[in-house]
């Protein structure tokens, strides 16, 4: 019985990080904020930007951590293949709209 209940336990436990890992980003939101201020650069690869769906680009990226994307993204990044401005020159994004962006940018690269 005991087995059985801190097996219960373990498995709701596991469950409740699952969720809470994927309701850290809003990815409709995400979704809606990337096509209004990401597309144009990350559907067509603008300066050396990683397209959105390419596996082969974001698996390295995806590797490195979200905090890291989030990072690189509100902050700016300069990488080997090209630039990633501060919040893709929209200064008015926040930086949760951008944990949004990088969230669904991030499941497309899976």
């Amino acid at each position: 019985m005991y087995r059985f209940i801190s097996t219960a336990l373990c498995a709701l436990f596991v469950c409740s990080i699952c969720a809470s890992v994927a309701s850290a980003s809003d990815l409709a939101a995400g979704k809606t904020l990337f096509e209004a201020n990401c597309a144009a650069c990350h559907k067509t690869g603008l300066g050396g930007a990683p397209k959105l769906g390419d596996k082969a680009a974001w698996a390295p990226r995806i590797a490195q951590g979200v905090d890291v994307l989030v990072n690189h993204a509100v902050n700016g990044f300069d990488g080997t293949t090209g630039s990633m401005p501060a919040k893709g020159g929209v200064a008015t994004l926040t930086d949760a709209q951008i944990g949004d962006i990088v969230g669904y940018m991030a499941e497309q690269g899976k």
